[in-house]
């Protein structure tokens, strides 16, 4: 039996044995990583660049960008090289990055979207009060404590991970280093303690849940109060964004974390595992883009610069 400590490698799930089919997944997944990039970083640009962005909404949605870029580049980037490469591997220290680099991504996104909820509660419902309580200082403060508690979480998450010895050898069924799949490589007497931090995990994650949900009762009740119909759409035009990415984030996240055994399948964890990394950084973009004018009217002036 290996021990953790004497691993030197992972190997990852091989999407092809035959090279065309390679260089296909590398294709598609490059394609994706390409749209994820432009995407976010045309918001990115946008919001810097354009001074009628500079509010507390843009400024959470430049953030969300940032994280979303490096939620992707955890994960992609090693894949597409392992297919051109015709390799499975993934060294020891590499797979321990990726794994705290991806849960702090995900987890600074999951308070993030916390905060964005916070932010339309208060835009829609307390708007007398939208300057005092979402100011430059308390934004910037919101934001750095999403920053960190999503580094602090990883920190945890990863150490305690990593900690557990590994009996089952080293072949993790999945495209990247994820906490489910190097569990089920760890010795049967070392798990609990990882399934508590789990548990833990889900009640702060439900928590997020529980506030968005509520804020957003808040926000819909509110809305409909409003007597006029440009105003209702106007409203409504800035929170269905948010909550269909919330939506997309935590339903495919939860599915993949704590989904029973019984569901559980090569195929099923691949395609919740493809969703929930790579669906929402390349959609995020165009979701929020869609039904938002001053968005739109930004990234347009953008392009238009740079074709002068």
């Amino acid at each position: 039996m290996s021990n953790s400590s004497s691993l030197n490698e992972f190997l990852l799930l091989a999407f092809a044995d035959t090279r065309e089919l390679q260089l296909l997944h590398f294709s598609l997944f490059l394609g994706i990583y390409l749209a994820a990039l432009l995407g976010n970083g045309l918001i990115i640009t946008a919001v810097a660049c354009n001074h009628r962005l500079h509010t507390p909404m843009y400024f959470f949605l430049l953030n969300l960008s940032l994280l979303d870029l490096g939620s992707i580049s955890t994960t992609v980037p090693k894949s597409m090289a392992n297919s051109l490469r015709d390799t499975r591997a993934i060294s020891y220290s590499g797979c321990v990055t990726q794994v705290f680099l991806l849960l702090f991504s995900l987890s600074a996104e999951c308070s993030l979207l916390t905060v964005m909820a916070y932010d339309r509660y208060v835009a829609i419902c307390r708007p007398l009060h939208y300057g005092t309580l979402m100011d430059s200082r308390a934004c910037v403060k919101m934001a750095a404590a999403a920053w960190a508690s999503g580094f602090l979480y990883a920190l945890l998450h990863t150490g305690s991970t990593f900690s557990i010895p590994l009996c089952q050898g080293n072949v993790v069924e999945q495209f990247f280093c994820e906490v489910p799949q190097i569990l089920r490589l760890s010795c049967s007497d070392s798990y609990l303690r990882e399934v508590g931090l789990i548990v833990v995990s889900v009640f702060l994650v439900f928590g997020c849940f529980i506030f968005i949900v509520l804020s957003y009762v808040q926000i819909f009740t509110a809305v409909l109060r409003i007597p006029s119909e440009q105003g209702r759409h106007k409203a409504f035009s800035m929170c269905l964004p948010h909550l269909a990415v919330v939506s997309l984030f935590l339903s495919t996240a939860m599915f993949a974390y704590l989904k029973p055994p019984s569901l559980s399948s090569p195929i099923l964890d691949l395609v919740v595992s493809l969703v929930y990394s790579m669906v929402p950084p390349a959609v995020n973009p165009l979701i929020y883009s869609l039904r938002n004018k001053e968005l739109k009217d930004a990234l347009r002036k953008l392009v238009q610069r740079q074709q002068q």
